[in-house]
């Protein structure tokens, strides 16, 4: 069959730009089809979820990739930054590794979420459910039911105003006080003297860049468990299916 030239003006498409185009369609999922960057860990790609005007507290639902709404804020607490999590990471073992070597304990395991991340700019951000470029310059540690959740603080990159701080030692004392009441208070409820979430330190841009590369370790890690899972689940799939063919044919066999 002869083959037709294309009209003047336009380029024939093979397989792989059409299947380019495919992935167009379809939004990426922001835990992870959402790339951390290749100058991480020092300049890194953040997912914002919920921003200081927020009265909701909108969290990614993790089997779809939306937002949903994770709870109304029934008290006068105000997330001071933009709030969000890095894509491709996770806290694990490392990550909980780093908390019990500094606290000199055995006992704290990661939280199995995503690594959560502060951003400051002197911009006016509406809404979540955006990306942008940040430079972390330090974090909190902090345990949640014995569970390692550090919150890395990070800048905005070329910021006009924050873009100055390379560490988070250099902000203005009340941001980092702002940052840290919200955090240790956000979870509590009135009349309750218990404590949920527990600050054990404030950690400077090195420690926060170690944060970043043991979290995609540990990302890495559950991919890779995941994948041995499906591999697994495979071959059992498999073999059961070889054992029932098997199973008729003797039945035939017999008849």
């Amino acid at each position: 069959m002869r083959k037709t030239a294309p009209p003047a003006g336009t380029q024939a498409f093979n397989t792989e730009d059409s299947l380019s185009l495919l992935d167009l369609r379809f939004k990426a999922h922001p835990w992870h089809g959402i790339n951390i960057g290749s100058e991480a860990p020092d300049i890194v790609t953040a997912f914002i979820e919920i921003v200081p005007t927020d009265t909701v507290k909108y969290e990614v639902d993790k089997s779809t990739g939306y937002l949903c709404v994770d709870r109304p804020q029934k008290y006068s607490n105000v997330v001071p930054a933009l709030y969000g999590f890095l894509p491709q990471t996770y806290c694990g073992k490392k990550v909980a590794e780093l908390s019990n070597q500094r606290m000199y304990r055995d006992d704290i395991v990661g939280d199995e979420d995503p690594l959560d991340i502060c951003v400051l700019t002197e911009k006016d951000i509406s809404h979540g459910d955006i990306i942008m470029k940040v430079r972390p310059i330090g974090g909190l540690r902090l345990l949640d039911g014995g569970e390692a959740d550090d919150k890395l603080i990070a800048v905005l990159d070329n910021d006009s105003v924050y873009g100055q701080f390379n560490d988070i030692q250099e902000l203005p004392f009340m941001v980092l006080e702002r940052i840290r009441h919200y955090f240790t208070t956000y979870k509590d409820i009135p009349g309750n003297a218990e404590r949920r979430c527990i600050l054990a330190a404030t950690y400077g841009v090195e420690e926060a860049k170690d944060v970043v590369r043991r979290a995609m370790i540990d990302y890495k890690e559950l991919l890779d468990q995941k994948s041995k899972a499906a591999v697994a689940m495979n071959a059992n799939g498999a073999d059961a299916k070889a054992a029932a063919a098997n199973a008729v044919k003797r039945k035939a066999n017999i008849n």
